[in-house]
């Protein structure tokens, strides 16, 4: 009787420590937002390119939130509308939902940031906004702001966005990059990531988000063909547990803005 109580006791204090670590390393990943403003015309981007630059950014760097990225697709002849994507990293899910109160109290963020704040409502700054709130992976749970060099306007920063059919399939595709060795393979051919993470609330779940940059488009193909006859990637896209596991992915090819922290 003794042997059972002790073993059952040590067996929760097994539990107990193993969900205690799992938690402490939960704890660590970070989370982001992805902001994208739709435009209508260049007096719209005009705007929000100099409420960004002037106000947003530096009142988020006083609040502690460094590395924002700030991108623009790049131009091609079937462009859609004017977008600004907006990436902010945040530590936790509580400086997420402090940040508005945070710069409501920021007199220079709402001083330099006065025409886009106070702007009437038949003359906005932007059409719409759209959110994506996201999770940063455990094989990444930190994003790393990229140290790809060379002319902002030729370089090549790539979101990817990969859709499954349903939560338990879009799981094993998170498991695909963190398990199985996917995040490994992108380091070790020098991708530069930004970030992978696992999207908890948007438009387009259940789905997964990451960016991989390049000093230009050659740079880019070239990575993307050393990938696809990686013999680690060979092995892995034919692995029976990681099957058809991604219904849609869309990609964006973007390049960083001047005032970007990145």
């Amino acid at each position: 009787m003794k042997n059972s109580i002790y073993s059952s006791v040590t067996t929760f204090i097994l539990i107990f420590a193993f969900a205690i670590s799992v938690n402490g390393q939960d704890n660590k990943r970070e989370f982001y937002q992805l902001k994208t403003y739709f435009l209508k015309d260049a007096n719209q981007e005009k705007v929000v390119d100099t409420y960004l630059k002037d106000a947003y950014l530096p009142a988020l760097k006083r609040t502690g939130i460094e590395n924002v990225g700030v991108f623009k697709p790049i131009p091609k002849e079937d462009a859609d509308a004017l977008k600004i994507y907006v990436l902010i990293p945040f530590n936790s899910l509580d400086q997420f939902l402090k940040l508005d109160h945070m710069l409501a109290q920021d007199k220079s963020y709402v001083s330099a940031g006065a025409n886009y704040i106070n702007a009437k409502h038949d003359n906005a700054p932007y059409e719409r906004i759209s959110s994506t709130l996201m999770k940063a992976f455990s094989e990444m749970p930190v994003m790393e702001a990229s140290k790809v060099t060379g002319p902002r306007k030729d370089r090549v920063y790539e979101l990817r966005s990969y859709e499954s059919a349903t939560e338990a399939i879009y799981q094993n595709k998170v498991d695909m990059f963190n398990i199985g060795g996917e995040v490994e393979l992108f380091e070790s051919l020098g991708f530069n990531a930004v970030f992978y993470a696992e999207v908890i609330s948007g438009d387009r779940m259940p789905n997964l988000m990451y960016m991989t940059t390049f000093e230009n488009m050659e740079s880019r193909d070239a990575h993307w063909d050393a990938f696809r006859t990686a013999p680690k990637w060979l092995k892995l896209k034919v692995d029976p547990n990681y099957q058809n596991n991604v219904s849609k992915s869309d990609i964006l090819l973007l390049y960083p803005t001047a005032y970007s922290g990145y």
